[in-house]
């Protein structure tokens, strides 16, 4: 006796396994073509830390695809890690602002693969010895590290980073 779910049925029993998660709006650019805003989606909760995830640790997440949806049609995209050169989200509270008031700022340019730069500043808690944008740039293998502009968080792919440049 077979007890095959239909299609239906199968999505229905599936939604009831599915970790909360949060619908953030940003701004994805990949290897080609142009920035385009969309969605990218976040745990609601991570065993790390209270709270969601941030974009940082989604991007950094080990699985080489993650879940994007293009504002303009809607459809969710499978992008891969690999070929986003950079992710941008507007600023939200401060999570922990003692913890950045002790962190060094760092104020630098990175040019991108793609030609596009991106200027801002990156708030780090390395040894006070090796806290230059040097030791930044090459802290942890994480694929993805964070530079903030005016409005927004950008979260950059070093391998798409072809140099750095100090700003003052």
């Amino acid at each position: 006796m077979s007890h095959a779910l239909t299609g239906g049925e199968n999505r229905a029993a599936m939604g009831a396994f599915q970790l909360p998660h949060l619908a953030v709006p940003a701004r994805m650019t990949l290897a080609q073509g142009r920035p385009q805003a969309g969605t990218i989606f976040l745990a609601a909760r991570v065993p790390q830390h209270d709270g969601p995830e941030t974009p940082l640790e989604m991007l950094n997440r080990p699985e080489p695809f993650f879940p994007f949806r293009p504002a303009d049609t809607g459809d969710v995209l499978l992008v891969a890690r690999s070929q986003t050169v950079a992710l941008a989200v507007q600023h939200g509270p401060i999570a922990d602002p003692d913890r950045l008031s002790a962190a060094k700022e760092l104020r630098f340019e990175l040019v991108l693969s793609n030609g596009t730069s991106i200027t801002g500043h990156a708030q780090v808690e390395l040894p006070e010895h090796h806290s230059r944008i040097l030791d930044y740039l090459n802290a942890g293998a994480a694929p993805f590290i964070a530079l903030s502009s005016h409005d927004s968080t950008h979260f950059v792919n070093r391998a798409h980073v072809v140099f750095a440049r100090p700003q003052d």
